[in-house]
């Protein structure tokens, strides 16, 4: 790990090249390690936590800012790089921690691909507020997540049986709740991420700004989302990719915002496609 964030490496040619995961809100590197089952033959596939989520602790007293996200995933970068330009891929907020990383160090990176970064203009969408107050629905529904329960079969069963982890692929689910959550001294297993901090990192989303410098993000960057929902992140998702100067958007309208999670085989077709054509062939090492 780099410094205290944490670093998981889910296997693949130790010379090869890197592709890196950046997990979305709520959840941790670990979450998409099914994805890189398809993709370490070819590629050293590893996965960081940020700041409060999965294996990396959470300061206390610590203000949740999004631009300590891109900090840390920058810093990962750098860290398993090694000095060559790597692939990375975010998920939600990890998608927006890459773009802001790629912001500081344009040239650590090969090729970013993201799915629905939260990413929002002045005028919002509806979606993530930009006051930090209790108003929005996805921190309101963050600080009543049950955080708890006798065991990690029964966290899992719990999310399978209803949205929006109903329809997400049982190995990914599986990876989430296994890696997600730890087994306390009263034997019960509780969130890494707490309800709390969880809704913290919601409502602080709306006060990053990226997207005033989107025209500033010098990489080759894929844009991709789901169905297109009012006031959601998949909306703006081709507003992105138009600001992005190298950007490209693409769009998976049978999945939801969990997308990466309900496919993983298809989501590392996508990163195997978008490696080769950024050159990051694993013959290169």
């Amino acid at each position: 790990m780099t410094s205290d964030v944490a670093i998981h490496d889910f296997g693949g040619p130790a010379d090869g090249p890197v592709v890196l995961f950046s997990h979305a809100t709520g959840f941790c590197g670990w979450t998409y390690q099914p994805i890189a089952t398809h993709l370490t033959d070819r590629f050293h596939c590893l996965a960081l936590d940020y700041r409060g989520f999965g294996d990396t602790p959470l300061p206390h007293g610590w203000d949740v800012d999004w631009w300590e996200y891109g900090r840390e995933a920058l810093d990962v970068v750098h860290e398993v790089a090694d000095g060559t330009p790597i692939l990375a891929f975010g998920h939600s907020m990890g998608g927006t921690a890459l773009l802001m990383a790629a912001l500081a160090d344009p040239d650590a990176f090969a090729g970013i691909v993201t799915f629905e970064p939260i990413i929002f203009p002045a005028e919002g969408l509806g979606g993530p507020s930009a006051d930090g107050n209790n108003s929005n629905p996805l921190a309101s529904g963050a600080r009543r997540r049950r955080a708890s329960f006798d065991s990690f079969q029964q966290a899992f069963d719990n999310f399978a049986a209803k949205p929006p982890f109903d329809n997400v692929d049982p190995v990914a689910l599986r990876a989430y709740v296994d890696h997600g959550f730890f087994l306390g001294e009263d034997t019960k297993v509780h969130l890494k991420c707490t309800p709390a901090h969880e809704a913290d990192t919601f409502e602080a989303a709306g006060k990053h700004h990226v997207w005033d410098r989107l025209p500033e993000v010098h990489v080759p960057t894929w844009v991709y989302c789901g169905a297109f929902e009012a006031a959601q992140p998949a909306v703006i998702a081709p507003r992105i990719a138009e600001r992005i100067p190298d950007g490209r958007f693409g769009q998976f309208a049978e999945f939801n915002h969990f997308g990466p999670l309900q496919a993983p085989a298809r989501f590392a077709e996508l990163i195997g496609a978008v490696a080769a054509e950024v050159g990051l062939s694993p013959d290169r090492g």
